[in-house]
């Protein structure tokens, strides 16, 4: 969640920091031409004092870490929800808001926690909901910035490449991403984009093991959670690998096993037939800049058509010439259970190869 320091300047100078900041920080304008009464309510997510909530449409809901913000809430809409929160674990349904706002509140969270904290809003948003989001470009982890007039505040900076990367694989799309040069030390980097019917990215520091799947099933998207197929055997061999220890829990095998999850291309398609050259070669092109930013021990590609139709057409299972980011790549057999060649047992053997080097690795 965003640190103690950081909400202690809020709690504590909440008057102050109000009178300094009388108007709104952003125009909602392109926001709320996206919004579509009925859809479900707007949630504005570290919402401050509340600047923007009388500009939306009820019903509205108002989360924020800062009780002392929260309180003033009523004060610009007296009839919002308010939720004391936490943006990396919010306290909603799946499938339950209709768009959300956050403005200036993700720049609070460490660069690696923002790719969970964008799942659990993906998984939050109904399909086609639309976001709108602000980060400040640069390129720090987390700190304080030099300068800041309330200090004690910790924040995060964003290269525009690595961003854009992030907000496509935690399962956005039409994506339009503006730098805003104010006058500010950095620039402001506002996202407006859609929540797809995909899967978001489960991905974080420390990964063992990070394992790319070719692309979800409409099942998969549907479900929110990937290789969902009957039949398919990938969370089975996991289990039986020892790699992970509850079954088709994502979350779980990222916070306690070290292992994360993504696909080459996030378009979900009934069958790889479908897909094109130019995804793979952008799938990559993501990859890579994960990897590179991440650092996971290993990458295991999950199925063996993917790599070869996106980097090396003549590869085989198991160690790569190639890399992704600088990390090794191990290729193993497709889990589907169209693949009468392999068993539970045999992709197990897999699974185990790459992750005892990713754990040496990580």
């Amino acid at each position: 969640m965003v640190d103690r320091d950081t909400i202690a300047v809020y709690d504590t100078r909440a008057d102050e920091w109000i009178s300094r900041r009388r108007g709104a920080s952003a125009s909602p304008e392109g926001f709320l031409a996206e919004l579509s009464p009925g859809d479900g309510p707007v949630a504005d997510l570290g919402c401050g004092p509340g600047r923007h909530l009388a500009s939306f449409p009820s019903p509205t809901i108002a989360l924020d870490a800062s009780e002392a913000f929260l309180r003033r809430v009523p004060d610009r809409d007296p009839t919002a929800l308010r939720v004391l929160g936490d943006l990396e674990h919010l306290p909603f349904r799946r499938h339950s808001l209709g768009a959300a706002w956050a403005s200036h509140s993700l720049v609070h969270l460490p660069r690696s926690k923002v790719p969970l904290a964008l799942w659990d809003l993906h998984r939050s948003l109904r399909p086609g909901a639309p976001v709108y989001a602000s980060f400040f470009g640069g390129d720090m982890e987390y700190g304080t910035s030099e300068g800041d007039d309330f200090p004690g505040r910790h924040f995060s900076l964003w290269p525009m490449e690595l961003l854009a990367a992030v907000i496509e694989g935690a399962g956005f799309v039409d994506v339009r991403l503006e730098v805003r040069d104010d006058g500010a030390s950095d620039p402001r980097c506002v996202v407006l984009a859609r929540a797809d019917e995909t899967l978001a990215d489960t991905v974080g520091p420390g990964m063992r093991m990070l394992c790319v799947g070719l692309n979800p099933s409409p099942m998969s998207a549907r479900l929110g959670m990937g290789f969902a197929r009957p039949g398919n055997r990938f969370w089975p061999a996991a289990l039986r690998a020892g790699v992970v220890t509850r079954d088709r829990d994502s979350i779980d095998a990222l916070v306690n096993h070290g292992i994360g999850m993504t696909d080459l291309v996030k378009r979900p398609t009934r069958g790889a037939a479908e897909l094109h050259r130019d995804e793979y070669h952008h799938g990559i092109e993501r990859l890579t800049l994960m990897c590179e930013w991440l650092q996971p021990g290993v990458v295991c590609i999950i199925g063996l058509a993917g790599w070869r139709a996106a980097v090396d057409r003549k590869a085989t299972t198991g160690w790569q010439p190639s890399d992704l980011g600088g990390r090794p790549v191990y290729v193993m057999p497709n889990p589907s259970g169209l693949n009468a060649h392999d068993t539970v047992d045999t992709l197990a053997a897999h699974l185990t190869t790459a992750y005892r080097a990713g754990k040496e690795q990580a």
